[in-house]
């Protein structure tokens, strides 16, 4: 059974294709992703260790992967998904703003190339990019599209309040 994820889905007001939500998705890096976009996008997550907190979770990976912490703020807790393979995500969003050119993420190692018995290191995230809602369904991991819908329906219940 894989650890259980938690991570943390940045939102800002924005106006491209009339859209007026946008959120921040990150690639995942290394060769085995190079190639791949659409449903190979992620939410900044990580996974949760034993006695470890989620949400603290969350925070501590979105700096890990962008280089930078997270805004402060209220957090809408955007609940649970099970991704296809069995992962468990557990997900927040912030409201906010990030440069994406500006992010630095931690690094990872991995046999490379195979059978070259090498060890390469490689960024955990090679880009982050914002998306529209509707750009960010297409990009993200199928499972993780349902925190898109549950952020619009918090920021609706939040503005008709």
């Amino acid at each position: 059974m894989p650890h259980p994820s938690a991570g943390l889905l940045l939102y800002r007001s924005g106006d491209r294709g009339g859209e007026g939500l946008e959120v921040l998705l990150v690639h995942p890096g290394g060769p085995l992703w190079r190639r791949k976009d659409g449903g190979a996008w992620s939410i900044p997550k990580g996974e949760v260790e034993p006695g470890d907190e989620p949400r603290a979770t969350a925070e501590r990976e979105f700096t890990e992967e962008l280089g930078v912490p997270p805004p402060p703020g209220p957090r809408i807790d955007l609940g649970e998904v099970t991704q296809r393979g069995g992962k468990r995500v557990r997900a927040w969003a912030a409201a906010g703003d990030l440069d994406v050119t500006q992010i630095r993420s931690n690094t990872f190692e991995m046999r490379w190339p195979p059978g070259s018995g090498r060890t390469a290191s490689f960024p955990e995230i090679d880009r982050a990019a914002w998306f529209s809602v509707a750009e960010a369904r297409v990009k993200l991991i199928d499972a993780q599209a349902a925190f898109l819908d549950r952020l619009r329906r918090a920021l609706d219940a939040a503005a008709d309040a």
